[in-house]
């Protein structure tokens, strides 16, 4: 699966963004998705992730209440909306897939097969 993310950019501090990320291949409905962030100088961390059914999903505590992951299978897009935005969530958004990822290591970037190419999003105060 090939994943093409977007919808970053700048906002001020307690605004809001919704980030996108298309893939291709027919299985997409299969695979787990997930959000990860790199801010510089810092390591890539879990953001949020939802299942193939849409039924499950998981997030950062820092995040938990502002940003909610979503998907629509029909489009082959899963979504993260982003809610009262703080200059700490500043960081490059890459989006991952992964398939037969169990719940203890949903959160570990090595764990997903699928990147796409990152998308900034930058929160001024």
């Amino acid at each position: 699966v090939q994943l093409q993310a977007s919808g970053g950019g700048l906002v001020q501090a307690g605004g809001s963004l919704r980030l996108s990320c298309a893939a291709s291949g027919r299985t997409f409905s299969s695979y787990t998705m997930g959000w990860f962030r790199q801010a510089p100088g810092k390591e890539r961390e879990f953001v949020a992730v939802i299942r193939w059914s849409g039924g499950f999903t998981y997030y950062l505590d820092s995040v938990k209440g502002r940003f909610t992951i979503s998907r629509d299978n029909a489009k082959n897009t899963v979504y993260l909306q982003m809610n009262s935005l703080k200059p700490e969530d500043t960081a490059v958004y890459y989006c991952a897939a992964g398939v037969g990822i169990i719940l203890s290591v949903i959160r570990v970037a090595e764990k997903y097969g699928y990147w796409g190419q990152g998308t900034l999003v930058t929160v001024s105060s």
